[in-house]
């Protein structure tokens, strides 16, 4: 696959964590980055990032191949596997760092963000209204690289078994026609 036929996607759903082991089992994905976005000062570190100080979200850039999956089908297993209705919160993680974002690179993205998020919210798929930040994308920044591929390297964690193991099996049910064979 040549790389200039990739698509690039920027999505902040919370811990990062949790969104890299998200879109890296769906087919057609070909890379996601765990790093940081939407900030005010150049290469932050996780330890800034997350004290809440800089302004960035966790985040992950994603390659994909536009021909096997949609931004679309991406929005929706992005909105099926966090909750957009918390202002800067996931679960136990507070903060504007947690924040539910989506960066798009292309007015295309805008307008299917905000289509997706109309449609989410006409159908009331959540109780809570969406207040997914969408703006377009800045310069990210990879994260220190313990944060890279963590729950792949770290399943047995609680963190890992009690927050990530979930959005996981959820993805893998409700998707599982967009779900890697090896996943």
């Amino acid at each position: 696959m040549e790389e200039k036929k990739l698509e690039k996607a920027t999505l902040a759903g919370g811990c990062f964590w949790c969104t890299e082991a998200v879109f890296q089992r769906i087919e057609g994905v070909k890379q996601v980055k765990s790093g940081f976005t939407g900030g005010k000062i150049k290469n932050p570190p996780y330890r800034e990032v997350v004290s809440g100080r800089t302004g960035h979200a966790e985040a992950i850039e994603i390659k994909f191949d536009p021909q096997t999956v949609t931004f679309e089908e991406l929005l929706y297993m992005f909105f099926a596997t966090h909750d957009p209705t918390t202002l800067n919160r996931q679960q136990n993680d507070v903060g504007t760092q947690y924040r539910s974002a989506i960066f798009y690179h292309s007015e295309a993205q805008k307008e299917t963000a905000k289509k997706v998020i109309e449609k989410l919210q006409a159908e009331k798929t959540f109780k809570d209204p969406i207040v997914t930040e969408v703006s377009p994308a800045r310069e990210f920044y990879m994260a220190e690289q313990e944060h890279h591929d963590y729950y792949n390297q770290n399943r047995n964690q609680p963190y890992c078994r009690v927050i990530i193991d979930p959005k996981v099996q959820k993805l893998k049910h409700t998707f599982s026609e967009k779900v890697k064979s090896e996943a």
